[in-house]
């Protein structure tokens, strides 16, 4: 009986400490330890299967168009309509990151930390690729959606012309302003990227808050801002040159410096400040939720 009781208490203490572990907070060198690895496996990726994935993700932006064009068409003229509207914009982000789809600014941002960690310059090549690949894909994907949304009657009249106006404001702010918005509208996604290991079943919660908050404060992103301002250039209501000038190029610098330098740089150095070598053995308590297997 004595040792049954023994057994009975060691399990219950093995039981315990599983549970306090399970609830205990995720360090810093855990989160950076958890997202280098996915950024290990990004560099490992064919191109072919990059540049898939990053196309689907260009078209599933095209959601966050669609529900803001539909909350802004059917509100009322307020001045908290935008409030309301933008929460639109959080479906496609939503959607993409569940998908485990290849977006410019989030992705991207994982590929750095491997290269940040190990200092190889060989590296450099194949993080430009996987950079290279993605944008490119994310682009042709925006544009086949805002193709088909402006060339077809699948929306209404009113509808497209709600889409078109979103365009506008996006393209109209100036390349300085839209630059200074890209940089935080990067540093936003990045953060919010950055913080998903530790999210667990909040994850849906911090996209929605943090691309809510991105759109209300009239930041921009280079690959969801792309699918409305496309959708205007195809309707006749911006030129394509300021789409590239105006638009494309001051969001992706500022997307690039706010994601890259803002988060990926200052947060490895913090780990690196911390710990001469991140803790690797995160990934087994790191639980991203189920993983779509991607070709």
């Amino acid at each position: 009986m004595s040792v049954l009781l023994l057994i009975k208490g060691v399990d219950e203490a093995n039981h315990e400490q599983l549970t306090v572990l399970e609830r205990k907070e995720l360090t810093a060198q855990q989160v950076h330890a958890a997202l280098r690895m996915e950024g290990e496996e990004e560099l490992g990726r064919g191109s072919q299967a990059l540049f898939w994935s990053a196309v689907s993700c260009g078209l599933t932006l095209g959601l966050s168009l669609i529900a803001q064009g539909v909350l802004h068409h059917a509100l009322p003229d307020a001045s908290w309509r935008p409030l309301l509207a933008s929460l639109g914009y959080s479906l496609g982000f939503i959607v993409l990151i569940l998908a485990r789809q290849e977006l410019y600014t989030s992705n991207t941002l994982t590929a750095v930390l491997p290269v940040l960690d190990s200092w190889r310059a060989e590296m450099v090549p194949n993080l430009l690729r996987v950079s290279v690949v993605v944008l490119a894909g994310n682009l042709v994907g925006a544009f086949a959606f805002a193709s088909a949304a402006a060339s077809t009657s699948a929306f209404s009249p009113a509808l497209r012309e709600t889409f078109a106006s979103i365009g506008v404001q996006h393209a109209g702010y100036g390349i300085w302003p839209t630059f200074v918005k890209g940089i935080f509208g990067g540093w936003m996604i990045a953060l919010m990227t950055w913080v998903m290991p530790g999210a667990h079943h909040a994850r849906i919660w911090v996209i929605a808050l943090v691309t809510w908050c991105l759109s209300a404060a009239e930041m921009t992103h280079v690959i969801a801002g792309s699918v409305d301002v496309l959708f205007a250039v195809l309707s006749g209501q911006v030129a394509a040159t300021a789409y590239i000038a105006r638009f494309l190029v001051p969001t992706f610098v500022g997307n690039t410096l706010g994601g890259m330098v803002l988060v990926a740089v200052l947060n490895h150095a913090q780990v690196v400040a911390g710990s001469s070598k991140p803790n690797t053995t995160s990934r087994a308590r790191w639980n991203p939720g189920p993983r779509v297997h991607r070709r």
